[in-house]
């Protein structure tokens, strides 16, 4: 049946509703139980148990189901922990409340009241009392297709809030990633760290080498970013003597989208005065597997065809060993620039002649190592043409003492000893600068409050960054970043006469 002609049809109720004197959208009821509440506390009674239970519960959800029989009928109500059926028999609802039931549709939301019971099949049910249903909103359009759900993966992110009412699943996994976040919090805490609040409109797009979104302060006349990380804030913190910070944050990337990257994302980033990046290594195995301890309740969890193991000690490997080892690239190729930059081109990627060695030895990797990194790998030693806030390495200063974390083949988080050295930090925004006249909108910008704040004694210090929605990901088993974020950025569509889009809808109007 049309989606419209459905529509119609529940119009016709309502005006029928409303000439009976019904309220379509009360607000003065109270829910006593959720759904899981009731379950938990009885779903292992039997009947003689129940029967006596005098107890009368009441709970609110979405009508998702039924099954009528004439002057009966069993429902199924969906409240947010769950889904519990009900029993509505016309002799003891009362004409009123029944004729208001014939009237229901699926999706409307309701308010029950009665006795538990088990029907013969065991199934835990509420037996609804005498005038103990109610009507608190009418929805006027159906359901996607009960028994099929909601598969598009298009409109499932367009219209998350039907996602969330038909695939139990989806809910399950912001569950999940409403607790994943807590636990970080928790963990950071427990380690005296302070959350703190960094702006996210900057004057200057810095902490990162990305392209950041622009918008204009109309009172102040002055142009202002979308911080792509609050790294430079956070480090004035950290000279400002506070040591230890954290900020959970939403960042901003002008960038593409993929199943891996949205423009908009959640990163946790610390600092720790008096580290190195080599003390953040094992804080960081430690952080990922309580979590997965607590979320998984194991080490070992399956991803996307993949067994991973996150048993500490994750193996660490410098860029350069990895792209030799791991990516087949012979070492005299990385010791030439004139080599490095052919096997570059052969590998399908676009170098420009400004391009530095350590920045085209970083596509290399990225195409030819990254993929392969499935386990928990730490890899480290990074060039400093790609480091620009990052402190050098004492043994060979063309490396920065940095790690990233790849688990499955991504990026999860990124960690470095910290530049605090105001002359190399101009230095290196000098050469980002360069970088930027050469066509690279991702360059750093020169930021002179920054240096002018580390000019005050930065003490050595020692950050990461981790990523929210792609641990999120892991431990939940989802291919895309798409199903972790609940309003992913999509481009615009256009739909007739302001429609949604099409979608099968469930024909079990009454």
């Amino acid at each position: 049946m049309e989606e419209r002609e459905l529509q119609k049809r529940r119009h016709e109720k309502i005006d029928s509703l409303r000439g009976d004197g019904i309220d379509l959208y009360p607000n003065d009821i109270s829910v006593g139980e959720t759904t899981a509440a009731i379950s938990e506390r009885f779903g292992l009674f039997d009947h003689e148990a129940l029967e006596k239970v005098t107890e009368r519960f009441t709970l609110a959800g979405r009508l998702m189901a039924v099954r009528d029989f004439g002057k009966g009928a069993f429902i199924s109500i969906q409240d947010r922990k769950g889904l519990l059926q009900a029993f509505l028999r016309k002799n003891q609802l009362g004409e009123k409340a029944f004729s208001l039931f014939k009237k229901l549709d699926i999706g409307d939301i309701v308010w029950i009241a009665g006795r538990v019971f088990k029907t013969k099949t065991g199934e835990l049910t509420i037996d609804v009392e005498e005038n103990g249903l109610r009507l608190l909103s009418k929805a006027i359009r159906p359901l996607p297709e009960k028994w099929h759900g909601l598969t598009d993966v298009e409109i499932r992110y367009r219209q998350r809030h039907l996602d969330l009412i038909v695939n139990p699943e989806v809910r399950d996994v912001f569950r999940k990633r409403s607790r994943i976040i807590a636990l970080i919090r928790r963990f950071m805490e427990e380690r005296d760290f302070l959350e703190v609040e960094t702006p996210m409109m900057q004057p200057r797009a810095g902490g990162a080498v990305a392209r950041p979104f622009k918008t204009f302060h109309n009172a102040l006349r002055m142009d202002l970013f979308l911080r792509i990380a609050p790294e430079l804030y956070l480090k004035r913190l950290i000279t400002g003597g506070m040591e230890r910070v954290f900020e959970i944050n939403r960042n901003f990337r002008n960038e593409g989208i993929s199943a891996f990257h949205n423009p908009e994302f959640t990163m946790m980033e610390f600092y720790q005065a008096y580290a190195t990046y080599e003390d953040l290594m094992p804080m960081t195995e430690e952080l990922i597997t309580s979590v997965s301890r607590s979320i998984s309740g194991s080490l070992a969890f399956p991803y996307q065809g993949n067994e991973i193991d996150l048993t500490p000690p994750w193996k660490r490997i410098k860029v350069r060993d990895a792209i030799i080892t791991i990516g087949g690239v012979d070492a005299a190729v990385l010791d030439d620039r004139e080599r490095l930059a052919d096997h570059a081109r052969k590998l399908g990627i676009e170098i420009k002649e400004s391009d530095q060695p350590g920045k085209v030895m970083m596509a290399i990797f990225d195409e030819t190592v990254e993929a392969k990194l499935i386990q928990p790998t730490f890899v480290t030693h990074y060039p400093v043409e790609v480091s620009p806030l990052s402190r050098r390495n004492a043994i060979d200063p063309s490396l920065v003492d940095r790690f990233e974390l790849y688990i499955c083949g991504k990026e999860i988080a990124n960690a470095f000893s910290e530049l605090n050295d105001p002359v190399d930090q101009r230095g290196r925004f000098e050469m980002q600068l360069k970088e930027r006249e050469a066509g690279d909108l991702e360059a750093h910008e020169m930021d002179e409050d920054y240096i002018s704040a580390l000019e005050c004694g930065m003490p050595p210090t020692a950050g990461e960054g981790i990523g929210i929605d792609r641990l999120v990901m892991l431990f939940t088993n989802s291919a895309s970043i798409r199903d972790v974020i609940l309003f992913p950025l999509l481009r615009i569509r256009e739909a007739s006469h302001g429609e949604p889009a099409t979608i099968k809808t469930a024909e079990t109007d009454q």
